[in-house]
């Protein structure tokens, strides 16, 4: 009953914001929701966007520190109901399952694309589940300063057709790739990453290790399991807003027989 008086009060404040009068009116997200009712807990809510839109959205309440957070992309393979998305490849063994690149004898990236419906954000949080498989060598390759490109073993978060750093996920076999690493990699790290990354080294045997929870680093990757925010990562734009669509690569810069860091949960969030 609670639910239903709120949403009522919260559709009724929507549409008076975003009626079709109003073309400056931005769609309304989850830190109205925030905002109006500041008790709400994470859950299925409705919203409504430009012209009277509706959309069923999940809101994170607890995300980063904070409330009021719109999620954008979410994944969770060990729910069997769930597969990969299209263009990616599924990894299982043992009842765990994974999504990575199509086979290949080359360095790809395999892409999925999460529009904002119209919401402007400032903010990013989120995080990722990966595992590693064979050999990735973390930021070796011919297109380390080539954000298009596959710059690196891991994954790759950017917002925008233009490809907008957001943050990098990095996979390495050994802990000599890991720019955290005590002794870190002599590879630099692109200017376009600065210090927006996750980086661990793990086992190759295909999910032996959870990467970027910050649980079970070798001794020299201490720090990198002590990074500020993890398995979180959070970027805040401050006063600069869009309604970028975010984009998530799973990428390697050599073929599949000889590293993929398939992915088994993903969630991303908006404010």
């Amino acid at each position: 009953m609670l639910k239903s008086v709120f949403l009522c009060i919260l559709l009724l404040q929507c549409y008076k914001r975003c009626s079709s009068y109003d073309h400056s009116c931005q769609a309304v997200a989850c830190d109205d929701i925030r905002n109006y009712w500041p008790n709400t807990s994470s859950d299925h809510y409705k919203i409504v966007g430009k012209g009277g839109t509706t959309y069923n959205i999940y809101c994170g309440q607890d995300r980063c520190g904070s409330g009021g957070w719109t999620r954008l992309a979410y994944l969770n393979m060990s729910d069997p109901t769930q597969s990969c998305p299209s263009g990616f490849r599924l990894y299982q063994s043992g009842g765990v399952r994974a999504c990575g690149r199509p086979a290949t004898n080359d360095g790809s990236c395999a892409s999925v694309q999460f529009p904002s419906n119209g919401i402007r954000y400032s903010q990013i949080c989120g995080r990722v589940v990966g595992y590693q498989y064979s050999s990735p060598d973390g930021l070796i390759g011919g297109n380390q300063d080539n954000i298009n490109g596959s710059y690196v073993d891991g994954v790759s978060i950017t917002r925008g057709s233009l490809r907008n750093h957001v943050w990098t996920l990095i996979a390495s076999w050994s802990h000599n790739y890991c720019p955290c690493s005590t002794g870190g990699s002599a590879y630099p790290v692109p200017p376009f990453i600065e210090t927006h990354y996750f980086c661990e080294s793990a086992s190759g045997q295909l999910f032996a290790n959870i990467l970027w929870d910050g649980q079970d680093c070798r001794y020299s990757d201490k720090a990198c399991c002590s990074a500020p925010g993890i398995p979180w990562f959070h970027r805040d734009y401050g006063n600069t807003t869009t309604t970028d669509y975010i984009e998530l690569r799973v990428c390697g810069d050599e073929g599949t027989d000889n590293e993929d860091i398939p992915v088994g949960y993903y969630e991303i969030y908006i404010k």
